[in-house]
């Protein structure tokens, strides 16, 4: 039976990169890593999935994405320019064509001056980077994952917007 965690997208995202041999990394604080974890979840996934950087504190986005200190002191961990950053990182560190970078605020309660469920994704592709902006409802659980299915989503509609562009 497979694992109802794991999505459509996630299942389309690794067959889009390994037919075009691409990969992608992550690099993931408020997800503490789950759009690895569930991309991993997806048979195949070894052969695209370079790694998955868990950035949780200012500290680790620092040493292990290479996020500028004086970034984060500028604009803080929850941020648009944090989340590029962050994807242009786990790109850069783990050599994927792809990458990855989520911050935002699960709650319970707001974070420098954000409110509970503000998300920034952020994806740096092969020509460019882009982040989005999200504001999600729910619990800690219900924001994380909703997260990950929306990071999913727009990263497996870049991949096969290589095709258009």
């Amino acid at each position: 039976m497979d694992d109802p965690l794991i999505t459509d997208d996630a299942r389309a995202l690794v067959a889009d990169l390994t037919v075009r041999r691409q990969s992608v990394a992550t690099a993931e604080s408020l997800t503490a890593g789950l759009v690895a974890a569930t991309l991993a979840g997806v048979p195949g996934a070894s052969v695209v999935l370079r790694g998955g950087l868990i950035t949780y504190t200012v500290e680790s986005k620092i040493d292990l994405a290479g996020v500028a200190p004086e970034l984060l002191a500028d604009v803080g961990p929850v941020a648009e320019p944090t989340a590029r950053a962050l994807a242009v990182g786990a790109q850069q560190r783990c050599g994927a064509t792809w990458g990855v970078g989520l911050t935002g605020v699960a709650g319970p309660e707001p974070h420098g001056g954000h409110p509970v469920g503000t998300v920034f994704v952020g994806i740096a592709g092969p020509v460019d980077t882009e982040v989005e902006a999200l504001l999600l409802d729910g619990t800690r659980w219900d924001i994380r994952f909703a997260a990950v299915r929306a990071t999913l989503s727009r990263l497996r509609e870049l991949v096969e917007g290589q095709d258009r562009g």
